[in-house]
């Protein structure tokens, strides 16, 4: 496997030290219109502190990477990530660009670019390929994938633009995407249309949260085309159970699959998106679910250390490497 540079909050590793590595964790997801309004209690100094002592535990469980990719729609403040990652090095946190909505556009873009008025060029290829080329939010970090989404909404025309965009992006950087998906609606072949018409090969994009479904058909349809399938929603039972979660990964690994996952939880360390009182409801999900109690479950479904082993470190480098 040949080794490639790549950029981290904290400067550039090579791909083969990225170790066991959690491809879709974040570590705040906020709301800032809404938190200035109407949270008295938000304390940075304390928020910092938390997220610090989390990520350092998690680190001392044998994770050296976690992938963060938190975007414009999910709160992103590089600034506050590097003052994490500085009082953790031992961990490399990977970054992204991208744009994160299941239906319009941020107001933001509403009257930039394409609109009823006026042809303009999409200003968003330009925001991303900075991102990845110059740095985030004026520093020297820079964006290692592109993130957008798309949900049971379906492919509305603010999903679509952001894609395309995303899509550009790509063209000019050859950086990787990943895509939020709804399985439940197999949003993944709307996905596979359009960025088949962008010219994207499938090996360069995840489809994140793939995991959310039973449906083993459709994902080895996904795998089978060559798309990264992102098994990253342990602890969220509500959504789907423990049990199948983990019997969809072993029945993916007997089929061959393994090459085409990777494991994590879509965990953070602090979210203004749910009510605390909600999250009593989701005890597993956190950062150190997937190695303390996945892991093992998987043995015990048969799955071999080689296939977790490429699910957690090997299909991580070969995407990044790709």
């Amino acid at each position: 496997m040949s080794t490639s540079k790549l950029p981290t909050v904290l400067g550039e590793i090579s791909t083969d030290n990225l170790g066991t590595t959690l491809m879709h964790e974040h570590i705040f997801v906020l709301s800032p219109d809404s938190r200035i309004n109407w949270v008295r209690d938000w304390n940075e100094h304390e928020q910092i502190l938390n997220a610090v002592t989390r990520l350092e535990q998690l680190h001392a469980t044998g994770v050296h990477t976690i992938v963060d990719p938190t975007v414009d729609g999910l709160g992103r403040d590089i600034h506050r990530i590097q003052t994490v990652a500085e009082q953790v090095p031992g961990l490399n946190i990977l970054v992204a660009t991208g744009v994160y909505t299941y239906n319009d556009v941020p107001q933001y873009f509403s009257y930039r670019g394409p609109n009823p008025y006026k042809d303009l060029p999409e200003p968003m290829i330009e925001y991303f390929v900075r991102d990845i080329t110059e740095g985030i939010q004026g520093t020297d970090v820079k964006a290692c994938l592109l993130k957008c989404a798309i949900d049971e909404q379906g492919m509305t025309a603010g999903v679509e633009r952001v894609l395309r965009a995303v899509a550009a992006a790509h063209r000019i950087t050859g950086t990787p995407i990943m895509v939020h998906t709804h399985p439940a609606t197999q949003t993944a072949l709307t996905v596979q249309h359009v960025l088949d018409s962008e010219g994207v090969p499938p090996s360069a994009v995840q489809l994140a949260h793939s995991g959310d479904t039973t449906d083993v058909d459709h994902l080895s349809e996904l795998a089978e085309a060559g798309y990264l399938l992102g098994m990253d929603r342990f602890g969220i039972d509500v959504v789907l159970g423990f049990d199948d979660r983990v019997s969809t990964v072993a029945e993916m690994c007997r089929r061959g699959y393994a090459a085409n996952m990777v494991l994590s939880q879509d965990a953070m360390c602090h979210s203004d998106w749910i009510a605390p009182e909600l999250l009593d409801l989701l005890p597993n999900w956190h950062y150190q679910h997937v190695l303390r109690d996945v892991v093992p479950a998987l043995a015990e479904h048969g799955v071999d250390q080689g296939d977790i082993t490429a699910m957690l470190v090997g299909n991580p480098r070969r995407w990044f490497e790709r």
